[in-house]
C-alpha cells in the first residue's frame, strides 16, 4: 500500500506541473489586454509603457513564465493587477464560501442520489424505477445556467421562499446548491441503479438466498455494501467537477467564491487572479482524484496488489 501511494504521490506531481502550465499559457493568449481595461482607451503612449513594465508584462513570454513559476515554488501567486491584493490573500478570502456550497451540494446530491438509487434497483421495470430514471436524465440534462434563474424566478420572485442571491443564512444556500449539485445527483442514482442491479446477480447473492436469507437481509447486508464501492468512486470524482462547476453557480447567485472571483477576474484581464483562481480549481481536482484512487485502492487490494502482494 505504501509503495503503491508512493507511486499515486509521485504521478500526481507531473500532471500539477502540466496544469500550472496549460493555465499559465491560456490565460496570456486570453484575447484584450489588462492595461487598456485598467487605464481606459484615452490614456497616453507613455503611461500604458510605464505600467506594463511596472507590472512586468512587458518582459518575453518565457521570463514571465520562469518568474510564474519560482512563485509557485516559493508559495506566492504574484499580486492583483486591479487591486494590488496578494493573490494568495483574495483566494483565502473566497475559498471557505466555495467549500461550503460545494459540501452543501455534495450532501443535497447524496440525500437524494442513493436512496432513489437504491429504491429504483429493487423495484427496477416498475413505475418507482421509471420514475427515478427519468428524474435522474433530467437533472443531468438541464444545464445551470438554464436551472439557476429558472429556480429564482419561481422559489424567489414568485414565492418569496427563499433569497434571490448572496451568502448568509441557511437559506441563501438552499438555491445554489440544489443547482449545483442536481447534475452531480442524477449521475450518483444512475450509477447506484446499475451497481446494484449488478451485484444482486452474483453468485454470493443466490447463495445467501438459498440459505433461505430474507429478501431484506439479502440487499441490505450482502449487495447493497458491494455495490456502493464504485459509487464511492465516482462519489470523489464528481466531488472535483463541483469545484469545476462553482464558477456559473456562483456567478448566477452572487456568490462569493471562487468561482465568481475567476469570472471578475477575467472581465478586468487580472491575469495573476484568474491563474491563481484556475489553479487552485484544477489542483484541487487533482487532489481529490488523488486521495480517491488512495481510498479506492485501500478498500480493494486488488488495484494495489495485482500480482497478489502487499508491499
Amino acid at each position: 500500500m505504501r509503495s503503491y501511494g508512493l507511486g499515486r504521490v509521485l504521478a500526481a506531481v507531473p500532471t500539477a506541473l502540466g496544469v500550472a502550465t496549460i493555465v499559465f499559457l491560456l490565460i496570456h493568449l486570453i484575447p484584450g489586454d489588462p492595461i487598456e481595461v485598467m487605464l481606459g482607451e484615452t490614456a497616453t503612449a507613455v503611461d500604458r509603457q510605464s505600467l506594463r513594465a511596472g507590472l512586468g508584462l512587458d518582459r518575453p513570454l518565457h521570463q514571465q513564465y520562469a518568474d510564474y513559476l519560482g512563485g509557485l515554488f516559493r508559495g506566492e501567486l504574484g499580486t492583483s493587477i486591479h487591486s494590488g491584493r496578494k493573490v494568495g490573500e483574495l483566494l483565502i478570502e473566497r475559498l471557505p464560501a466555495t467549500i461550503e456550497l460545494s459540501l452543501a451540494a455534495l450532501v443535497f446530491a447524496v440525500a437524494m442520489a442513493l436512496p432513489l438509487g437504491l429504491l429504483s434497483a429493487k423495484y427496477a421495470g416498475r413505475a418507482v424505477d421509471r420514475a427515478a430514471m427519468i428524474g435522474s436524465l433530467s437533472a443531468v440534462a438541464l444545464p445551470n445556467f438554464w436551472l439557476g434563474p429558472l429556480l429564482i424566478m419561481l422559489f424567489s420572485i414568485e414565492l418569496g421562499w427563499l433569497p434571490v442571491s448572496g451568502r448568509g443564512g441557511w437559506a441563501h444556500l438552499v438555491l445554489p446548491a440544489f443547482t449545483l449539485g442536481a447534475s452531480m445527483a442524477g449521475i450518483l442514482t444512475r450509477m447506484t441503479r446499475a451497481s446494484v442491479l449488478e451485484t444482486v446477480g452474483e453468485e454470493y447473492i443466490r447463495t445467501a438466498r438459498a440459505k433461505g436469507a430474507p429478501e431484506s437481509t439479502v440487499f441490505a447486508k450482502h449487495a447493497l455494501r458491494n455495490a456502493l464501492t464504485p459509487v464511492l468512486s465516482l462519489l470523489g470524482l464528481q466531488l472535483g467537477a463541483l469545484l469545476a462547476g462553482s464558477v456559473i453557480t456562483e456567478t448566477i447567485f452572487a456568490w462569493p467564491g471562487i468561482g465568481r472571483l475567476t469570472l471578475e477576474a477575467i472581465e478586468t484581464r487580472d491575469y495573476p487572479v484568474v491563474q491563481g483562481c484556475v489553479l487552485l480549481i484544477s489542483l484541487g481536482y487533482v487532489g481529490v482524484n488523488l486521495v480517491t484512487d488512495l481510498a479506492y485502492a485501500w478498500v480493494n487490494p486488488r488495484i494495489r496488489c495485482p500480482q497478489g502482494r502487499d508491499d
